[in-house]
Protein backbone atom coordinates (compact mmCIF):
# COMPACT_ATOMS: atom_id res chain seq x y z
CA UNK A 1 0.00 0.00 0.00
CA UNK A 2 1.50 3.83 -1.00
CA UNK A 3 0.62 6.32 1.44
CA UNK A 4 -0.31 9.56 -0.20
CA UNK A 5 2.44 12.17 0.87
CA UNK A 6 -0.38 13.65 3.27
CA UNK A 7 -0.56 10.78 5.09
CA UNK A 8 2.29 10.81 6.42
CA UNK A 9 3.26 11.74 9.99
CA UNK A 10 4.57 15.52 10.44
CA UNK A 11 5.71 17.54 13.18
CA UNK A 12 3.77 20.75 13.58
CA UNK A 13 4.77 23.58 10.91
CA UNK A 14 6.20 26.54 12.04
CA UNK A 15 3.63 28.48 12.25
CA UNK A 16 1.92 26.22 14.88
CA UNK A 17 4.76 26.73 17.20
CA UNK A 18 4.19 28.86 20.56
CA UNK A 19 4.59 32.10 20.35
CA UNK A 20 7.23 32.12 23.52
CA UNK A 21 9.54 30.81 20.94
CA UNK A 22 9.96 34.41 19.02
CA UNK A 23 13.66 35.54 18.98
CA UNK A 24 13.24 37.90 22.13
CA UNK A 25 13.51 35.41 24.64
CA UNK A 26 17.63 34.76 22.35
CA UNK A 27 17.79 38.41 22.82
CA UNK A 28 17.57 38.03 26.57
CA UNK A 29 19.26 35.16 27.02
CA UNK A 30 22.53 36.51 24.30
CA UNK A 31 22.30 39.94 26.92
CA UNK A 32 22.86 38.09 29.98
CA UNK A 33 25.24 35.65 28.58
CA UNK A 34 27.33 38.86 27.54
CA UNK A 35 26.89 40.40 30.88
CA UNK A 36 28.67 37.51 32.20
CA UNK A 37 31.13 37.32 29.82
CA UNK A 38 29.92 34.23 29.20
CA UNK A 39 28.86 34.87 24.91
CA UNK A 40 31.16 32.45 22.93
CA UNK A 41 32.03 34.56 19.55
CA UNK A 42 34.53 33.22 16.66
CA UNK A 43 37.93 34.51 16.44
CA UNK A 44 39.97 34.33 13.24
CA UNK A 45 43.21 32.45 13.26
CA UNK A 46 45.94 34.28 14.27
CA UNK A 47 49.67 33.94 16.18
CA UNK A 48 51.62 31.06 17.18
CA UNK A 49 49.84 28.21 17.63
CA UNK A 50 49.58 27.16 21.26
CA UNK A 51 45.91 26.17 21.70
CA UNK A 52 45.18 23.55 18.95
CA UNK A 53 45.21 19.93 19.28
CA UNK A 54 47.22 19.42 15.98
CA UNK A 55 50.17 18.12 17.82
CA UNK A 56 51.84 16.52 15.07
CA UNK A 57 51.59 19.42 12.78
CA UNK A 58 49.60 16.93 10.15
CA UNK A 59 46.56 18.97 9.68
CA UNK A 60 48.88 21.23 6.74
CA UNK A 61 51.09 18.31 5.92
CA UNK A 62 52.43 18.09 2.18
CA UNK A 63 52.56 14.37 2.12
CA UNK A 64 49.03 14.34 2.98
CA UNK A 65 48.00 17.10 0.51
CA UNK A 66 50.12 15.47 -2.62
CA UNK A 67 48.03 12.14 -1.44
CA UNK A 68 44.96 13.39 -1.81
CA UNK A 69 45.22 15.29 -4.91
CA UNK A 70 46.70 12.02 -6.03
CA UNK A 71 43.35 10.61 -4.94
CA UNK A 72 41.33 13.01 -6.43
CA UNK A 73 42.55 12.54 -9.43
CA UNK A 74 41.83 9.25 -9.48
CA UNK A 75 38.35 9.36 -9.05
CA UNK A 76 38.23 9.09 -5.14
CA UNK A 77 34.61 10.88 -4.78
CA UNK A 78 34.50 13.71 -2.17
CA UNK A 79 30.83 13.05 -1.35
CA UNK A 80 30.07 9.69 0.25
CA UNK A 81 26.31 10.27 -0.91
CA UNK A 82 24.55 8.17 1.74
CA UNK A 83 24.77 6.87 4.75
CA UNK A 84 27.40 3.21 5.02
CA UNK A 85 23.86 1.63 5.23
CA UNK A 86 23.03 2.61 1.56
CA UNK A 87 25.21 3.62 -0.30
CA UNK A 88 27.76 5.14 1.00
CA UNK A 89 30.13 2.73 1.98
CA UNK A 90 33.05 3.13 0.46
CA UNK A 91 36.09 1.38 -0.61
CA UNK A 92 37.76 3.99 1.49
CA UNK A 93 36.20 3.58 4.78
CA UNK A 94 36.74 0.15 4.51
CA UNK A 95 40.48 0.09 3.81
CA UNK A 96 40.52 2.78 6.32
CA UNK A 97 38.78 0.95 8.75
CA UNK A 98 41.23 -2.60 8.55
CA UNK A 99 44.34 -0.86 8.46
CA UNK A 100 43.11 1.24 11.64
CA UNK A 101 42.56 -2.46 13.19
CA UNK A 102 45.50 -3.50 12.38
CA UNK A 103 47.60 -0.70 13.75
CA UNK A 104 45.99 -0.47 17.17
CA UNK A 105 45.65 -3.80 17.61
CA UNK A 106 41.57 -4.73 17.87
CA UNK A 107 39.52 -7.10 16.37
CA UNK A 108 37.69 -4.80 14.24
CA UNK A 109 37.00 -0.80 13.49
CA UNK A 110 34.52 1.35 13.29
CA UNK A 111 34.90 5.09 11.75
CA UNK A 112 32.14 7.54 12.19
CA UNK A 113 32.01 11.16 11.42
CA UNK A 114 33.45 13.10 14.64
CA UNK A 115 34.37 12.70 18.42
CA UNK A 116 31.29 13.80 19.43
CA UNK A 117 28.88 11.33 17.73
CA UNK A 118 31.17 8.59 18.17
CA UNK A 119 31.35 8.88 22.18
CA UNK A 120 27.54 9.79 22.01
CA UNK A 121 26.56 6.47 19.64
CA UNK A 122 28.24 4.53 21.91
CA UNK A 123 27.34 5.25 25.48
CA UNK A 124 23.69 5.56 23.74
CA UNK A 125 23.77 1.89 21.73
CA UNK A 126 25.89 -0.34 24.15
CA UNK A 127 24.69 0.53 27.61
CA UNK A 128 21.45 -1.16 28.53
CA UNK A 129 18.83 -0.30 30.88
CA UNK A 130 19.25 -1.49 34.41
CA UNK A 131 23.00 -1.19 33.76
CA UNK A 132 25.57 1.04 35.72
CA UNK A 133 27.98 3.69 33.84
CA UNK A 134 30.23 4.69 36.04
CA UNK A 135 32.34 7.33 34.92
CA UNK A 136 35.15 10.25 35.79
CA UNK A 137 34.28 13.22 36.59
CA UNK A 138 36.69 15.07 34.30
CA UNK A 139 34.92 13.19 31.28
CA UNK A 140 34.34 14.83 28.06
CA UNK A 141 30.90 16.79 27.63
CA UNK A 142 30.29 14.22 24.56
CA UNK A 143 30.39 11.75 26.97
CA UNK A 144 28.19 12.97 29.27
CA UNK A 145 25.94 14.04 26.98
CA UNK A 146 25.64 10.41 25.64
CA UNK A 147 25.56 9.18 28.98
CA UNK A 148 23.03 11.03 30.20
CA UNK A 149 20.86 10.11 27.22
CA UNK A 150 21.25 6.56 28.31
CA UNK A 151 19.33 4.33 29.48
CA UNK A 152 22.09 2.94 31.77
CA UNK A 153 22.30 4.28 35.55
CA UNK A 154 25.50 7.06 35.50
CA UNK A 155 27.14 7.25 38.79
CA UNK A 156 30.14 10.12 38.41
CA UNK A 157 33.36 9.23 40.36
CA UNK A 158 36.21 11.60 41.85
CA UNK A 159 38.76 11.70 39.14
CA UNK A 160 41.77 9.44 38.18
CA UNK A 161 40.76 7.11 41.74
CA UNK A 162 40.57 3.62 40.49
CA UNK A 163 39.15 2.65 44.08
CA UNK A 164 36.36 4.93 43.88
CA UNK A 165 35.45 3.23 40.76
CA UNK A 166 35.54 -0.29 42.72
CA UNK A 167 34.10 0.95 45.62
CA UNK A 168 31.16 1.29 43.15
CA UNK A 169 30.98 -1.71 41.65
CA UNK A 170 31.54 -3.47 45.09
CA UNK A 171 28.21 -1.79 46.34
CA UNK A 172 26.27 -2.31 42.96
CA UNK A 173 23.95 -4.86 44.48
CA UNK A 174 20.89 -4.30 42.34
CA UNK A 175 22.37 -6.10 39.75
CA UNK A 176 19.49 -7.97 37.44
CA UNK A 177 19.72 -10.51 35.12
CA UNK A 178 22.07 -9.61 31.93
CA UNK A 179 22.98 -6.60 33.21
CA UNK A 180 26.37 -5.19 32.63
CA UNK A 181 28.96 -2.23 34.74
CA UNK A 182 30.68 0.23 32.02
CA UNK A 183 33.71 2.02 32.86
CA UNK A 184 34.22 4.98 31.07
CA UNK A 185 37.32 7.30 31.36
CA UNK A 186 39.67 9.23 28.86
CA UNK A 187 43.36 8.40 28.96
CA UNK A 188 44.50 11.73 28.81
CA UNK A 189 42.31 14.69 30.16
CA UNK A 190 41.96 17.72 27.17
CA UNK A 191 42.01 20.85 29.98
CA UNK A 192 44.23 19.18 32.42
CA UNK A 193 46.75 17.23 30.46
CA UNK A 194 46.91 14.07 33.11
CA UNK A 195 46.63 10.19 32.73
CA UNK A 196 44.35 7.77 33.62
CA UNK A 197 45.45 4.78 35.99
CA UNK A 198 44.59 2.20 32.94
CA UNK A 199 46.49 -0.91 34.37
CA UNK A 200 44.36 -0.06 37.54
CA UNK A 201 41.05 0.43 35.64
CA UNK A 202 41.54 -2.71 33.63
CA UNK A 203 42.11 -5.12 36.13
CA UNK A 204 38.93 -3.81 37.75
CA UNK A 205 37.25 -3.87 35.21
CA UNK A 206 38.26 -7.46 34.14
CA UNK A 207 37.70 -8.63 38.10
CA UNK A 208 34.00 -6.98 37.92
CA UNK A 209 33.48 -8.25 34.53
CA UNK A 210 33.18 -4.58 33.34
CA UNK A 211 33.52 -3.05 30.12
CA UNK A 212 35.98 -0.41 30.12
CA UNK A 213 35.54 2.63 27.32
CA UNK A 214 38.58 4.84 26.77
CA UNK A 215 38.89 7.61 24.83
CA UNK A 216 42.60 8.04 22.97
CA UNK A 217 41.38 11.34 21.79
CA UNK A 218 44.37 13.11 22.87
CA UNK A 219 46.82 9.91 23.03
CA UNK A 220 46.63 8.92 19.44
CA UNK A 221 49.33 9.63 17.92
CA UNK A 222 51.28 11.26 20.39
CA UNK A 223 52.02 8.41 23.13
CA UNK A 224 52.65 4.69 23.12
CA UNK A 225 55.01 2.78 20.49
CA UNK A 226 54.31 3.91 17.14
CA UNK A 227 51.45 6.37 18.70
CA UNK A 228 49.08 3.50 19.69
CA UNK A 229 47.56 5.66 22.48
CA UNK A 230 48.25 4.25 26.23
CA UNK A 231 45.50 1.16 25.61
CA UNK A 232 48.07 -0.35 22.97
CA UNK A 233 49.19 -3.34 25.90
CA UNK A 234 45.16 -3.68 26.34
CA UNK A 235 43.83 -3.56 22.65
CA UNK A 236 42.30 -6.40 21.61
CA UNK A 237 40.87 -7.62 25.01
CA UNK A 238 36.84 -8.54 24.51
CA UNK A 239 36.17 -5.96 27.45
CA UNK A 240 37.65 -2.93 25.93
CA UNK A 241 36.26 -0.28 23.82
CA UNK A 242 38.44 2.55 22.70
CA UNK A 243 37.44 5.80 20.84
CA UNK A 244 40.63 7.41 18.54
CA UNK A 245 39.58 10.78 17.48
CA UNK A 246 41.01 11.94 13.78
CA UNK A 247 40.61 15.59 15.02
CA UNK A 248 43.74 16.66 16.63
CA UNK A 249 47.08 14.58 16.39
CA UNK A 250 46.23 13.20 13.04
CA UNK A 251 45.19 16.39 12.08
CA UNK A 252 41.95 15.82 10.12
CA UNK A 253 38.41 14.78 11.10
CA UNK A 254 36.13 11.91 12.70
CA UNK A 255 36.70 8.94 14.65
CA UNK A 256 37.62 5.49 14.78
CA UNK A 257 36.53 3.11 17.28
CA UNK A 258 38.05 -0.14 18.42
CA UNK A 259 36.67 -2.93 19.91
CA UNK A 260 35.43 -6.92 19.58
CA UNK A 261 33.74 -8.02 16.39
CA UNK A 262 30.71 -8.08 18.18
CA UNK A 263 30.83 -4.75 19.41
CA UNK A 264 31.52 -2.92 16.23
CA UNK A 265 29.04 -5.34 14.14
CA UNK A 266 26.32 -4.06 16.75
CA UNK A 267 26.91 -0.61 16.81
CA UNK A 268 26.51 -0.82 12.98
CA UNK A 269 23.28 -2.66 13.49
CA UNK A 270 22.13 0.05 15.92
CA UNK A 271 23.88 3.01 16.30
CA UNK A 272 21.47 5.55 15.73
CA UNK A 273 24.43 8.16 15.16
CA UNK A 274 26.24 5.98 12.90
CA UNK A 275 23.28 4.36 10.69
CA UNK A 276 21.57 8.04 10.30
CA UNK A 277 24.44 9.85 9.17
CA UNK A 278 25.42 10.69 6.25
CA UNK A 279 28.64 8.93 5.95
CA UNK A 280 32.07 10.54 5.99
CA UNK A 281 33.84 12.07 2.38
CA UNK A 282 35.42 9.17 0.96
CA UNK A 283 38.33 11.29 0.66
CA UNK A 284 38.50 11.94 4.14
CA UNK A 285 39.00 8.63 5.08
CA UNK A 286 41.65 8.33 2.77
CA UNK A 287 43.45 11.23 4.24
CA UNK A 288 42.95 9.73 7.64
CA UNK A 289 44.83 6.58 6.45
CA UNK A 290 47.65 8.12 5.23
CA UNK A 291 47.85 10.15 8.01
CA UNK A 292 48.02 7.23 10.53
CA UNK A 293 50.78 5.54 8.12
CA UNK A 294 52.61 8.59 8.37
CA UNK A 295 51.96 8.22 12.27
CA UNK A 296 53.86 4.63 11.78
CA UNK A 297 56.12 4.93 9.21
CA UNK A 298 58.13 8.61 10.39
CA UNK A 299 58.03 8.38 14.57
CA UNK A 300 60.68 11.38 14.52
CA UNK A 301 57.12 13.47 14.60
CA UNK A 302 56.35 12.16 17.60
CA UNK A 303 60.05 12.42 18.96
CA UNK A 304 60.58 15.42 18.12
CA UNK A 305 56.91 16.68 19.71
CA UNK A 306 58.03 14.99 22.98
CA UNK A 307 61.39 17.01 22.87
CA UNK A 308 59.06 19.90 22.99
CA UNK A 309 56.64 18.44 25.82
CA UNK A 310 60.02 18.01 27.96
CA UNK A 311 60.98 21.73 27.20
CA UNK A 312 57.48 23.42 27.75
CA UNK A 313 57.19 21.14 31.25
CA UNK A 314 60.74 22.27 32.52
CA UNK A 315 59.90 25.71 31.24
CA UNK A 316 56.64 25.46 33.46
CA UNK A 317 58.87 24.85 36.75
CA UNK A 318 62.17 27.38 36.19
CA UNK A 319 59.41 30.22 34.78
CA UNK A 320 56.54 29.85 36.77
CA UNK A 321 57.64 27.82 40.07
CA UNK A 322 54.99 25.33 38.65
CA UNK A 323 54.85 21.89 38.13
CA UNK A 324 54.16 21.00 34.20
CA UNK A 325 51.52 17.97 33.87
CA UNK A 326 54.12 16.31 32.14
CA UNK A 327 51.98 15.62 28.46
CA UNK A 328 51.62 18.04 26.18
CA UNK A 329 48.60 19.44 27.95
CA UNK A 330 49.76 21.83 30.27
CA UNK A 331 47.09 23.76 32.26
CA UNK A 332 48.25 26.87 33.98
CA UNK A 333 45.31 27.46 36.49
CA UNK A 334 44.51 31.17 37.92
CA UNK A 335 41.08 31.07 39.08
CA UNK A 336 39.68 33.99 38.50
CA UNK A 337 37.56 34.49 35.08
CA UNK A 338 38.51 38.33 34.90
CA UNK A 339 42.53 37.80 34.81
CA UNK A 340 42.37 34.90 33.01
CA UNK A 341 40.51 36.49 30.37
CA UNK A 342 43.51 39.88 30.69
CA UNK A 343 46.59 37.58 31.09
CA UNK A 344 45.42 35.40 27.99
CA UNK A 345 44.71 38.83 25.44
CA UNK A 346 47.91 40.20 26.92
CA UNK A 347 49.24 36.97 25.38
CA UNK A 348 47.37 37.18 22.36
CA UNK A 349 48.53 40.73 21.59
CA UNK A 350 52.13 39.38 22.26
CA UNK A 351 51.58 37.61 18.79
CA UNK A 352 51.07 33.80 21.52
CA UNK A 353 47.62 32.45 20.61
CA UNK A 354 46.52 30.65 24.41
CA UNK A 355 42.87 31.28 25.37
CA UNK A 356 41.24 31.21 28.68
CA UNK A 357 39.15 28.49 29.75
CA UNK A 358 36.27 29.36 31.97
CA UNK A 359 33.04 27.82 33.68
CA UNK A 360 31.07 25.55 32.54
CA UNK A 361 34.23 24.02 30.62
CA UNK A 362 36.09 23.78 33.33
CA UNK A 363 34.63 23.36 37.13
CA UNK A 364 34.27 27.30 38.67
CA UNK A 365 37.14 28.73 40.42
CA UNK A 366 39.40 26.99 38.34
CA UNK A 367 39.81 29.10 35.08
CA UNK A 368 43.09 28.82 33.02
CA UNK A 369 45.06 29.32 30.18
CA UNK A 370 45.38 25.72 28.24
CA UNK A 371 48.60 25.60 26.76
CA UNK A 372 49.32 22.66 24.12
CA UNK A 373 52.37 21.54 22.38
CA UNK A 374 52.51 20.82 18.99
CA UNK A 375 55.06 20.69 16.22
CA UNK A 376 53.62 23.95 15.02
CA UNK A 377 55.59 25.88 17.43
CA UNK A 378 59.56 25.83 18.51
CA UNK A 379 61.36 25.41 21.24
CA UNK A 380 62.91 28.85 20.75
CA UNK A 381 58.75 30.04 20.68
CA UNK A 382 58.06 27.99 23.89
CA UNK A 383 61.02 29.93 25.65
CA UNK A 384 59.49 33.14 24.74
CA UNK A 385 56.14 32.52 25.48
CA UNK A 386 56.90 31.17 29.20
CA UNK A 387 59.29 34.65 29.57
CA UNK A 388 56.57 36.72 29.02
CA UNK A 389 53.93 34.78 31.36
CA UNK A 390 57.43 35.33 33.84
CA UNK A 391 56.75 38.61 33.48
CA UNK A 392 53.23 39.02 34.15
CA UNK A 393 53.90 37.07 37.44
CA UNK A 394 56.48 39.83 38.19
CA UNK A 395 54.28 42.38 37.13
CA UNK A 396 51.69 41.01 39.83
CA UNK A 397 49.08 40.01 37.22
CA UNK A 398 49.75 36.13 37.08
Amino acid sequence: MILEPSRYPVDSPADELPAETDSGRFDTELARLSEAKLKRTLQPIRGIDFTSNDYLALGSSDTIRNSLQSKLSQGVPFGAGASRLLRGNHTEHTELEQFAANYFGSEKALYLSSGYLANYGILTTLPKRNDIIIYDALMHASARDGIFASLAKGVKVQHNNADTVETVLSKWTDRRSGAMAWIVVESIYSMDGDVAPLADLFEIADRYGAMLIVDEAHATGVWGSNGRGFTENYEGHPNLVTLHTCGKAIGLSGAIVCASSQVIDYLITRCRPFIYSTAPPPILAAAVHEALTLIKVEPQRRLDLHQLIQCANRQMVETLNLSGSGSQIIPIIIGDEEKTLRVAARLQRQGFDIRAIRPPTVPKGTSRLRVSITLNVTETQITSMFGELQNMKAEGLL
